[in-house]
């Protein structure tokens, strides 16, 4: 059954509702149209059973996990699951403590489309019991004291040793990250994701709770999605600042679409993708879509290219996900001595961070996001984090990419209050 809604006022009360609960997920287009996006936004709510593991046979487990239930099911990779794919390890300090693969299938599903609400799993009541539920408008977050883990001076040294790696020939590209983190944080998770999600609306922007660890997520980029037998990921290489004078602003976005660096980081990128997305399709499926297409959010425009291939039938739909995981926008070329430089030169472990978020629905179809321009908080321990990063080439300036990193990070230090 649908039924018509405001979509503004429902999708927040929808939330609030949702966050009684110890787990839900909740995952927004904020209205980007988007050929590949089922609906609108769609929030899972309670958990009917539960998948956590670390880091051991947890794409199998996830596997079994879906075959057994066959339903709806919400979750999460942890960039770490890299140690299972790769002779690889992750050493550094861990301060949220997140599951490196979370699952569930949900007791409630709500999905949005051309303001219609429909509800996917559980009884239709729980509409009206929505659509009644009374907000609570006295909770105020605290301002969170952000600090960098890295200073100015030995982010660029690090910048600059990387750069010596690729000019002996180790790497092409690595994305390289830092942390800003709060400690002592208290902040109302639902409230400060709705602030992100005004300052900087994205097309998969998402909500995630599990137990008192959440991810607030302001993400612009698609990882990987299934449609049928068409397997789609849309990374990210190239950004530009936004200008509030529009012949500027124009200016800019033509500069980043003819720009040779951004370029080269891009199509870097797109062969690292078709690399991986070979593994699991038909042969000669592969295809680029779009290359370099220039998109345009809030705070920066953003230079996307869009690769397909046609999923083999001999390739279960996990394995499509594991084959191509990490996403290579977070990790670089050649991948996996990228990852062992990203561990080396990294001073924090990701976690969640460039991991990824979505769902699977219960005809094999899924679509997850790139867990970027997220704050990720556990409540129990008042800890907050986010992580900004960047892919540094040969022609990289480690000034500018720094003057970058803090580009990425201007919307969550502003809904911080930082």
């Amino acid at each position: 059954m649908k039924t018509t809604q405001n979509i503004s006022h429902f999708k927040q009360k929808a939330l609030h509702w949702a966050n009684q609960f110890e787990v839900c997920c909740f995952l927004d287009s904020n209205n980007y149209k988007d050929a590949y996006s089922a609906y609108d936004f769609i929030i899972a709510v309670d958990a009917h059973h539960e998948l956590k593991c670390a880091t051991e046979n947890a794409f199998d487990q996830l596997k079994s996990f879906y075959a057994l239930h066959k339903q709806w099911v919400f979750g999460f990779f942890s960039y770490d699951l890299k140690n299972e794919i790769e002779e690889l390890h992750s050493n550094n300090p861990d301060h949220l403590n997140f599951p490196d693969l979370y699952f569930f299938v949900p007791k409630y599903l709500i999905a949005f489309k051309n303001g219609n609400a429909e509800v996917l799993v559980g009884p239709e009541s729980i509409l009206a019991e929505i659509n009644s539920f009374r907000l609570k408008t006295d909770v105020q977050s605290k301002k969170a004291a952000v600090a960098q883990r890295l200073s100015k001076d030995q982010y660029v040294q690090k910048v600059e040793a990387l750069r010596e790696h690729i000019i002996r020939g180790d790497i092409y590209e690595v994305n390289f990250c830092q942390e800003f983190f709060a400690e002592n944080a208290e902040i109302d998770p639902v409230q400060t994701f709705e602030a992100l999600n005004s300052v900087s609306p994205t097309p998969f922007a998402g909500y995630f709770k599990v137990q008192g660890k959440y991810v607030l997520s302001a993400t612009p980029e698609r990882f990987l999605c299934k449609r049928g037998l068409k397997l789609t990921s849309q990374p990210i290489k190239g950004t530009a600042k936004r200008s509030l004078d529009p012949m500027e602003d124009e200016a800019i976005k033509l500069q980043l679409r003819n720009d040779i660096k951004e370029q080269a980081e891009n199509v870097m990128i797109v062969d690292l993708v078709r690399h991986d997305l070979t593994k699991s399709a038909v042969k000669g499926s592969v295809t680029v879509d779009e290359l370099f297409g220039i998109y345009s959010f809030p705070q920066v425009h953003q230079m996307i290219s869009t690769i397909s291939c046609e999923l083999s039938p001999k390739v279960h739909f996990i394995d499509a996900i594991k084959n191509a995981f990490p996403m290579g926008s977070m990790t670089g070329a050649p991948k996996v001595k990228a990852m062992k430089l990203i561990e080396e030169y990294e001073v924090t472990k990701r976690g969640i961070y460039s991991g990824s978020f979505g769902c699977i629905s219960p005809d094999g179809d899924f679509d997850f996001n790139v867990v970027i321009r997220s704050i990720l908080y556990n409540a129990e321990s008042s800890y907050l984090s986010f992580q900004v990063g960047g892919a540094i080439t040969y022609q990289s300036n480690a000034v500018l990419e720094y003057e970058e990193c803090l580009l990425k990070a201007s919307a969550i230090l502003k809904v911080l209050g930082s």
